[in-house]
């Protein structure tokens, strides 16, 4: 599995922008429908192999070390987040910008909501064809029936403004 945390941003020189040039999941040698736990433990299995303090004895390689135990750290810290993870899948996390965070807790009560919504029972044909009738006659709007009158009697609409009066002669 080191294949995947090898060259992963093409083994370019070290600039700041590693990371954010690769693919996290790569780096981290996981695919990506892994689980909390997985990712968690691909993150200690590698943060251990390319910790800096393993390398001090090798100031040649204590250099890289630090660098991919950086984007090691980097990976861990958006893929462990849901919100950062959620962003990362769709192609909208940026790791330079600060202002994630907002964003971040958005898309997070966005999945909150739509698990929520995959939970629910799907209307069934006939629930939508019933719906539709009902828009279509003006029973209901949005496909919402309205409560039917006590006395069993269809309500009329009022208008919300007085009809004008025709001037008398």
């Amino acid at each position: 599995m080191d294949g995947g945390s090898g060259n992963a941003s093409g083994g370019g020189g070290g600039g700041s922008g590693g990371a954010s040039t690769c693919c996290y999941y790569a780096l981290l040698g996981i695919r990506k429908n892994a689980s909390a736990t997985d990712i968690r433990t691909a993150y200690r299995r590698l943060a251990m192999k390319w910790h800096p303090d393993r390398w001090a004895s090798d100031p040649g390689a204590a250099g890289e070390a630090k660098r991919r135990f950086q984007r090691i750290q980097e990976a861990y810290s958006v893929l462990s987040d849901k919100g950062k993870k959620a962003m990362y899948d769709a192609g909208l996390f940026d790791p330079l910008d600060d202002d994630d965070q907002d964003f971040s807790d958005f898309m997070q009560e966005m999945l909150v909501m739509m698990d929520n919504v995959k939970n629910e029972k799907p209307d069934t044909l006939e629930d939508l064809q019933k719906m539709l009738e009902d828009i279509v006659n003006g029973d209901g709007v949005g496909g919402r029936v309205p409560p039917p009158a006590a006395d069993g009697a269809r309500r009329t609409r009022v208008a919300p403004y007085p009809q004008p009066q025709q001037a008398r002669r």
